[in-house]
């Protein structure tokens, strides 16, 4: 187990780039920030020229791969660190220089356990990307196929390692220390980055992500998934079949080329509609540079490290808020954040849905295509503070994602409807999932589920009740309550302060 001095003294470091770049300013302004923590970061600050305008993405670039991802994730919780840091860290840029090529392919034969020649005719040793964890570049294989390989660069496991543990360590202190803070979870916010880098961190899972994917999209003609080439991949290498195709990022390409931009942006809504409404399974990092025109006019995606899933329950639920929010049914909304716990039941539904029809009157008698349903989804997380909503990591996950596609969609076409775009595939799995049929066949499952567990319940029955002569059940343990002493946070507290001022002192004397 790490020490405590260690995480402190990495949280330091961090925080000493952070405050170059100015980024400790919002956590000292925040008023959910713990008194604790604010003092920290105004040790970590001491003596830095912190510059008039925060840059949050350029301060997690210099801090290292791990922070960038972190970054990453922060962007989907502007309720966590702001809107402004919030719409900052969107813009961070997943991009290294790459590892030197001998590296590489050192690290290919041992992925695949032979030498590089019995996998591939040819590499093309200049990196055709590089970013935070990985590296791809372009190959022949030894049957005469061009594919795409991306590789782990060398020890990104081991770093990842060092900065989760003191992502961790960092908030659980905080969660600990009560307050707003803790309404945020910040602990289940570094489990679930803790799930994304995972799977980043093995190509395998990245390359049944992609699999999977395609298998879904085999009814939507128009979006495209290259094929995972399973026998020359490994934890730390996948290959996969090679896209010749135009990035969304290069318009004039894309008009140069006669692509029909109306077309792909239509495509690329019907596929995430699809992933994320039909399917639950959707492609979680969406952007311009992940996404290819082919010659033929399809629409092809890459990169599948993070990928995201809403379960049946949630869809509906999902489905419901949004058409509620549309026609007006305010007091249907809030029924439903009650009835999915979104909200503690001690706040009022009356009260909820007056904050909701704060968020839904602005839309109301606008032009269909001019409702945004990424604003929409903002609006909606922003009243979360103010009735102690605890954070639903997937469903803020789906808002990030419907921003990001949204966004790639107008770019191609500013006159989309999205609206008329979605509204076959919406009116079909609303008619499917919230229809008589669908409804009377989920009543029967729920029967025959219960009809199921008739004979249990008599033996358990039996169980705690006994005939007579026969010898009861031992009583149930009480539970108790574990009290903390109260000094724990001052005298954490010290510790923090004490190794700060001596991890400043160290670091002014150097």
């Amino acid at each position: 187990m790490t020490a405590s001095a260690v995480h402190i003294w990495r949280l330091l470091k961090w925080g000493r780039v952070l405050a170059r770049h100015g980024a400790l300013r919002g956590i000292e302004r925040d008023p959910n920030t713990p008194p604790p923590v604010r003092r920290l970061a105004r040790i970590a600050r001491f003596g830095a020229r912190v510059p008039t305008v925060p840059t949050y993405a350029a301060a997690f670039q210099d801090i290292g791969p791990a922070a960038i991802k972190f970054g990453q994730a922060l962007a989907t919780r502007p309720d966590l660190v702001g809107p402004e840091a919030a719409r900052e860290l969107q813009l961070l840029q997943d991009s290294l220089p790459p590892e030197p090529f001998d590296k590489i392919k050192l690290s290919i034969e041992q992925a695949l356990e032979g030498p590089i020649e019995q996998f591939f005719t040819s590499i093309d040793p200049v990196a055709v990307g590089a970013a935070s964890i990985a590296q791809v570049h372009r190959a022949v294989t030894t049957d005469g196929r061009h594919v795409a390989i991306k590789v782990l660069r060398p020890n990104i496991e081991e770093d990842f390692a060092k900065a989760l543990d003191t992502y961790e360590w960092a908030a659980a202190q905080v969660e600990n220390m009560g307050g707003g803070a803790a309404r945020l979870r910040p602990r289940l916010v570094v489990a679930h980055f803790r799930q994304w880098t995972m799977r980043e961190l093995d190509l395998r899972r990245e390359a049944a992500s992609a699999s999977e994917l395609r298998e879904g999209m085999i009814a939507e003609s128009g979006f495209f998934v290259p094929e995972i080439d399973w026998s020359r991949s490994a934890r730390r290498v996948m290959t996969m079949e090679w896209i010749d195709g135009i990035k969304l990022t290069d318009r004039d390409a894309l008009v140069a080329a006669g692509h029909d931009l109306k077309a792909l942006a239509a495509t690329l809504v019907r596929a995430f509609l699809r992933q994320a409404v039909v399917d639950g399974f959707f492609h979680a990092d969406l952007h311009q540079g992940n996404l290819f025109a082919l010659p033929d006019g399809r629409l092809a995606a890459i990169d599948f490290g993070i990928m995201g899933r809403v379960d049946r329950q949630a869809r509906l639920w999902l489905a419901e808020i949004l058409y509620g929010l549309i026609t007006g049914d305010y007091r249907r909304v809030a029924e439903i954040h009650f009835e999915a716990q979104y909200v503690p039941p001690h706040h009022s539904i009356e009260e909820f849905a007056t904050a909701l029809r704060a968020v839904g009157e602005p839309i109301r008698g606008l032009p269909v295509k001019d409702i945004s349903v990424g604003q929409m989804l903002d609006g909606l997380f922003t009243i979360t503070r103010d009735f102690d909503m605890p954070t639903q990591p997937h469903l803020l996950l789906l808002q990030k994602t419907m921003v990001m596609e949204e966004g790639v969609a107008t770019d191609l076409d500013p006159d989309i409807n999205m609206w008329e775009t979605s509204e076959p595939f919406l009116r079909e799995w609303l008619r499917s999932e919230l229809g008589p049929e669908t409804r009377l066949a989920d009543q029967l499952v729920r029967d025959f589920r219960t009809l199921r567990k008739i004979p249990d319940l008599i033996r358990r029955i039996d169980h705690y009740y006994p005939p007579p002569g026969a010898t009861p059940p031992a009583p149930p343990l009480p539970d108790v309550l574990v009290v903390r002493p109260r000094s724990f946070g001052r005298g954490l507290f010290t510790i923090i302060v004490s190794a700060a001022a001596g991890a400043v002192a160290t670091y002014f004397l150097n």
